[in-house]
């Protein structure tokens, strides 16, 4: 299962994707704007931690987001928020 996170922390990111290969998920983080956000892909999980980011940013993602694509928000960027959204979605390894 690929999965996108969009927000959260930086220094995170290296512990965002290891709990998504606990999930069997193929993480891309993008913890702040940057060109590359047009480029997301067809992702089967996009994660938006709308705390850590802003309105542009959310609405250029979900512009990008192909149909199909499941949305999970949290105001949360924690590493327990992020479990509870992959336990919803993923399968745990």
């Amino acid at each position: 299962m690929s999965v996108v996170i969009v927000g959260g922390n930086e220094c995170m990111t290296r512990r965002y994707k290891d709990l998504c290969a606990e999930y069997r998920c193929k993480a891309k983080i993008y913890p702040k704007m940057s060109g590359c956000l047009k480029d997301i892909g067809n992702p089967d999980l996009l994660i938006l931690f709308t705390n850590t980011v802003s309105h542009k940013m959310i609405h250029l993602v979900l512009g990008e987001a192909k149909d199909g694509t499941r949305v999970a928000r949290s105001h949360s960027s924690s590493m327990a928020a992020l479990r509870s959204i992959l336990e919803a979605h993923a399968v745990q390894a």
